[in-house]
């Protein structure tokens, strides 16, 4: 058996240096070959590339898929950046797009200011509603306007259209409106077209009921209501809103200012208002201040 071994590894030793040496002299014939600058030469490489490459398909398609992968994944990552990007720019512009609609309310509301008309007697300032502190038995707001802009106590107040309350408390800096719904709210009124004059009265709901109506059998559903300028309270014309009726019956107004986005309010300079030194009080139609809870005095 050894003798076996050592006769086989006898000949295995000369056999690879046999190929070894046959492998290094075809790839210098294939070397030398490939340099020879010669038509002939030339044109048997281009049969021998001719020949061989396109059967060599099959031994590229592992490095062919290798580098394809390599160029998806790549092309994965930058997808990924890009849409990391696209988020980020999507919030951004979602951030924008609610400043633009907050803008363009706004706008709104300004455009509306500007588009009432009032008498031109009457000037005017805007102020912007700083907070709202209506309560279930108190109904007002505060602006960012007072005294030192000359405001007065029982100024009117409006919306970009109709009459919303009136003033009272004047600070330096702020001064607070009471709203036609809060229930010490009494505004003199004219319906037309009928010409009847009634009270409309707060009462802490959305739909102010109307008092002290001359002939109910004048008025309908549908009427405009409008400030009468009686007691030199409210200059006269100053829109409040159309005439409904509630389920009961009972007359009501529908007011026309938005009371759910007050954001601005004009104050209406009416130098011929009666001042009003108590806010707790009322004035009446006929002058004289009234306690509220006492009724009307004729």
């Amino acid at each position: 058996m050894a003798s076996d071994r050592s006769n086989g590894s006898d000949y295995t030793g000369p056999l690879r240096r046999l190929l070894l040496v046959v492998l290094i002299l075809l790839l210098g014939a294939t070397f030398l070959l490939w340099r020879i600058d010669s038509p002939r030469v030339e044109r048997f490489r281009a049969q021998v590339t001719d020949r061989l490459v396109p059967n060599l398909d099959w031994a590229m398609a592992p490095v062919t898929g290798a580098i394809n992968l390599l160029r998806d994944f790549q092309s994965y990552q930058r997808l990924s950046e890009q849409n990391k990007e696209l988020r980020s720019e999507l919030r951004q512009m979602q951030a924008w797009k609610e400043a633009a609609l907050q803008l363009e309310q706004e706008n709104a509301r300004l455009l509306d200011l500007n588009k009432v008309r009032l008498d031109p007697r009457l000037t005017f300032i805007t102020g912007v509603v700083l907070a709202d502190s209506g309560s279930p038995f108190r109904q007002s707001v505060l602006l960012n306007v007072g005294s030192r802009d000359g405001l007065v106590d029982g100024w009117a107040t409006m919306d970009g259209i109709g009459l919303v309350g009136r003033i009272s408390g004047v600070g330096q800096n702020t001064a607070r409106v009471i709203l036609l719904t809060d229930a010490s709210s009494r505004i003199p009124a004219l319906i037309q077209p009928s010409g009847q004059r009634a009270i409309v009265a707060g009462d802490n709901s959305a739909a102010p009921p109307i008092d002290f109506l001359e002939n109910p059998d004048l008025v309908r559903p549908g009427d405009r209501v409008i400030s009468s300028g009686d007691g030199g309270v409210f200059p006269a014309g100053l829109l409040i809103g159309q005439v409904a009726a509630d389920p009961g019956g009972r007359l009501r107004v529908r007011l026309s200012a938005d009371y759910e986005r007050l954001e601005f309010l004009r104050v209406l300079r009416h130098y011929g208002t009666e001042n009003v030194t108590d806010t707790a009080q009322i004035i009446t139609q006929d002058g004289p201040l009234v306690q509220p809870g006492e009724g009307i005095s004729e």
